[in-house]
């Protein structure tokens, strides 16, 4: 199985992503590029993409960027830098491993907004994930 073969399956079986309309564009081993459409459910009070999806996509972007690393991860910590307000017609979460290991992995995401074929960086954000054995409690 490829790598983006395995990150569409894992997406795919995760109901809060289908929601989200969360697609993966792209993964090769230690990076991933997933995007998301507007939706005016998505939005927050002044029509900007709620922060709270800026974090998912984020989170999202890394875990699956980890997981071509490095196999089943789970997020211990991460952080976001909302740098303008998140408005366009989609998402693109950009991630990339900065660096695995056995225990930990460290990630960061590039998250762009795109109207008319234009991409303008709306957030930055960096994951700490810990590495879950196959037998590990899900």
């Amino acid at each position: 199985m490829t790598p983006l073969d395995q990150i569409r399956a894992v997406n795919d079986a995760v109901a809060f992503n289908r929601w989200c309309g969360i697609e993966v564009e792209h993964a090769e081993a230690g990076s991933v590029e997933i995007s998301m459409p507007w939706r005016v459910e998505a939005g927050q009070y002044s029509g900007f993409l709620h922060a709270g999806l800026v974090g998912t996509l984020i989170e999202t972007a890394c875990g699956f960027a980890a997981v071509t690393a490095v196999g089943r991860v789970l997020a211990s910590h991460f952080s976001v830098n909302c740098l303008r307000p998140a408005v366009g017609e989609r998402f693109i979460a950009k991630a990339r491993v900065v660096k695995p290991g056995r225990s930990q992995v460290f990630t960061s995401c590039e998250l762009y907004a795109r109207t008319v074929g234009q991409e303008k960086l709306v957030a930055t954000g960096e994951t700490l994930l810990v590495v879950v054995g196959a037998d590990a409690p899900a």
